[in-house]
C-alpha cells in the first residue's frame, strides 16, 4: 500500500458519535488541567513571587510592587496558577487533540504530526524561558533606567502579570516559526526555495516585530529579532527534511524557470 493512500479506517460513524467523542476529549482536557491546577493553588503566591523576580531585582531599594484593586492580591496569583497549569498540561492537551484527529489522517500525515506536536510544545516552552531569563531583565532594566527623577516605579501586580503574559505569548509564538514553515511547505503554499528568497524581508520584519513587542532600544529588539530569524532558517532546513517531495518540487520549478 502506498504511503499516500489512507490506511483502512473504521466504519464511518454518525455525527453524534463524533460529537460525543469530542465532548469526552474536552472533558479529559479540563480534568487534566484541573489535576495540575489544584496542587498549584497552594503555591500560587510563591509562583507569583518567582514570576516577579525579574522586576523586583531591578527596583530601587525601598520600593515594591503594589495592588490597586481590592481583590488583586487573591485573584492575580490564582489566575497565574491557572495559566501555569494549562501550560504544564499542554502535552496532555495536545495528546487529546491528536487522539481525536488521528483516525482521519493518512499514515504519512501521522508520522509528520507527532514530531510537529512535540517540537511545537518544546519550542513554546523555550520561547517562554528565553523571555523570562533573558528578555524580562533587559526590558525592566531599560524601563526603570529611563524613569524621570523623583518618580517611584511601583508596578501594579495585575498589570505586571498582563504585561509578562503578553511578552511570553509573543516569544512563545515567535519560537513556533519552524513549525509554521513546515506546515506551509507541507500544504504546498510555499517551497523551501521560495522561503530562502524571502530572507531579507523576514530579517527586516523580525526587527519590526521586535520594535513592537519590546521597548525602543536596540538590545531588546535584537533579542527578539535574532532568534526569530535563526528559527526561520531552521524552519527552511526542517521543511526540506520533514516534507517528502519538497526537494523534487524545487528541482521542477528550477527547471521550469530555466526553461
Amino acid at each position: 500500500m502506498s504511503e499516500a493512500e489512507p490506511e483502512p479506517r473504521q466504519q464511518e460513524q454518525p455525527l453524534i458519535a463524533h460529537l460525543l467523542e469530542l465532548r469526552d476529549r474536552l472533558l479529559k482536557i479540563v480534568w487534566g488541567v484541573l489535576l495540575v491546577f489544584l496542587p498549584l493553588m497552594a503555591f500560587a503566591k510563591d509562583i507569583y513571587a518567582w514570576l516577579a523576580q525579574p522586576l523586583l531585582r531591578m527596583l530601587p531599594e525601598g520600593t515594591s510592587m503594589i495592588a490597586t484593586e481590592v481583590a488583586s492580591p487573591f485573584f492575580t496569583p490564582i489566575k497565574l496558577a491557572a495559566l501555569v497549569a494549562f501550560v504544564l498540561a499542554m502535552p496532555w492537551v495536545l495528546y487529546q487533540v491528536w487522539a481525536f484527529v488521528a483516525p482521519g489522517l493518512y499514515k504519512n500525515e501521522r508520522r509528520l504530526v507527532v514530531p510537529l506536536l512535540a517540537s511545537s510544545t518544546l519550542l513554546f516552552y523555550a520561547g517562554i524561558a528565553f523571555a523570562y531569563f533573558l528578555v524580562l531583565p533587559t526590558v525592566f532594566k531599560f524601563i526603570i533606567g529611563i524613569a524621570p527623577e523623583g518618580v517611584a516605579v511601583m508596578t501594579d501586580i495585575a498589570k505586571y502579570l498582563d504585561f509578562v503574559l503578553a511578552l511570553f505569548l509573543a516569544f512563545g509564538f515567535a519560537f513556533e516559526t519552524p513549525v509554521a514553515l513546515v506546515l506551509m511547505v507541507k500544504t504546498g503554499f510555499v517551497t523551501p526555495a521560495k522561503l530562502g528568497e524571502m530572507r531579507e524581508y523576514v530579517l527586516v520584519g523580525a526587527f519590526v516585530v521586535g520594535a513592537i513587542f519590546t521597548p525602543p532600544d536596540i538590545v531588546s529588539q535584537i533579542m527578539l529579532a535574532v532568534p526569530v530569524y535563526l528559527l526561520y532558517e531552521l524552519g527552511i532546513v526542517a521543511s526540506r527534511i520533514l516534507v517528502p517531495g519538497a526537494r523534487e518540487v524545487e528541482a521542477q520549478q528550477r527547471q521550469q524557470d530555466s526553461g
